[in-house]
This record gives structure tokens, sequence and C-alpha cells, in this order.
């Protein structure tokens, strides 16, 4: 199936790592120039670098989108080499933190500012453009967390669940110019990171050293769901991919989530 993503451009942020990293391929093996951001120069390099190996069309951008001059920076970046950016994702979030009698005020500020104003920041500073030329696609990355929250990080939660509502608002401004805004949630996700929690878990609970029978019972304990796995970061590279491409136009303001059914709700 073409998506018709040959010849787009678009940017990926926080995807010098995990899900982001795996958008970005998704995105560049459709054909789409991609702008991989990371926070480093070095970070953006070294995947961007992986991935033109690969055969992708793939560049580096850095700053820090946690901030109006980082992002003006990333902006700036882009718009300066060719004009325009036809795709954003946000992807960039932070799952980290106190709990909810740990920490401080600033936590939870800093937790708005990384999973939900670093997206606003480059939907102020690009949607214009896509508007003006009447096609753009804008992807915000949350999480199944936003509808089932755990106890812990609950800032990270709050801000994440944000999302879905910035999405149904920008949809809504931006009707009928051809632009789409939707969510993606995913569930658990076999990253690096996680993979080896898995194996922390099974060392512990003396499971061996089977590593897909030790994902299933950790995932059966961390977020049960019928598929009784965690999700591939691939798999959500893959469906960023189609909401990106032209045969997702009438997908519009939806968060869709990719949770192997974790959410346990019919909405």
């Amino acid at each position: 199936m073409d998506l018709g993503l040959r010849g787009r451009v678009a940017l990926v942020t926080g995807a010098h790592r995990g899900t982001g990293r795996a958008i970005a391929a998704a995105l560049a093996g459709e054909g789409a120039r991609v702008w991989l951001h990371g926070f480093e120069a070095s970070d953006a390099e070294r995947e961007a670098t992986a991935l033109r190996a690969a055969g992708g069309d793939v560049r580096p951008v850095a700053g820090d989108v946690c901030s109006d001059a980082g992002a003006d920076l990333v902006a700036r970046t882009l718009l300066a080499d060719g004009g325009r950016v036809d795709v954003l994702v946000n992807n960039y979030g932070v799952a980290e933190g106190p709990g909810w009698f740990e920490g401080t005020t600033a936590d939870w500020l800093q937790s708005y500012e990384r999973n939900v104003l670093s997206g606003v920041r480059l939907v102020r500073a690009l949607v214009p453009g896509m508007r003006e030329r009447g096609f753009g696609r804008v992807i915000f990355v949350g999480t199944v967390g936003a509808l089932r929250p755990g106890s812990r990080t609950p800032h990270y939660y709050a801000a994440k669940a944000a999302l879905p509502n910035l999405a149904v608002s920008l949809a809504k401004e931006l009707a009928g110019c051809g632009v789409t805004v939707n969510t993606v949630s995913p569930g658990i996700l076999a990253t690096d990171e996680v993979r080896a929690g898995f194996r922390r878990l099974a060392a512990r609970r003396g499971w061996g050293d089977d590593e897909e029978q030790a994902e299933r019972r950790a995932v059966a304990e961390w977020m049960p769901n019928p598929t009784g796995r965690a999700g591939r970061v691939e798999e959500v590279g893959a469906l960023v991919a189609f909401l990106a491409g032209d045969r997702a136009g009438y997908i519009h303001g939806a968060n869709l989530r990719i949770d192997g059914g974790a959410a346990d709700t019919a909405v």
C-alpha cells in the first residue's frame, strides 16, 4: 500500500531513541524526508546516520523543545532548509518522577512542560504553514495510561491525558483546511528499557532465561491485555505512518489506542 508520503517532510520529536526512532524509520521507509529530533546534537546525528545507512532521507535537528527558544530553534532550522513541514509527530515525553506524596509542585509543572507544552510550541510554529498550504498531519503520541492511570507518576498520566483533548480542540480549529490532528496512545511497549525490566523481574522471581515467557509474565502483572504481550515500537511506527499519509484523511480528532486491548473499554 502506497501511503502517499513520498516527498513529504516530517518532524519527529524525541526520535533519538525508542518509539520515536521507530516512527522516524517508518516514515522514512515510506519515502518521507524525516527530521529526527534529539535534545543533543550528537544523539540526533547518531540515529539519523544509522537510518540514512538503511536508505532513508533522515536529517538531524537538535533543540530543547521544553523551552520557547529551543522549540523556535528547531522550527527555524526546518523552515530555513525547505520552507515547510507536512507532518508533525509530537512524540517526545517523559514518564518519570515522584509519586503522589513525594516531590514538589515543580515536578507537576515540569511534567506538563515536557509532555504537553513541548508539542504545543511546535504546533504554533509549524501548523499555520500547513493550513496555508492545504495539507498537514499532526500526531500526538500519548499513552493508554491517560485512560488507565496507575498510582505511580500521577503527574505524567495527568499531563498525557491532556493530549487527546488538545487534538480534538485543534481538529476543530483546523476544520476543513486539509490538516488532520490525531492522538496515538500506546500501551506497554517492549523498548530496550522495558525489556531490561522484564529481565530484572524474571531474575528476582526465578522465571528462568526465556525472554518471551518473562515478557508475558511481566505484562500480566504490569499491564495485562488480551494479546498477552508487550507492543513493538515498530507497530506504533506503522500506525503513525498510516495516519501521516493520504489514506488517513478522514481520521480526524481521534484517539487511537494501540495497547493490545489493555484499556478495557469500547470507547
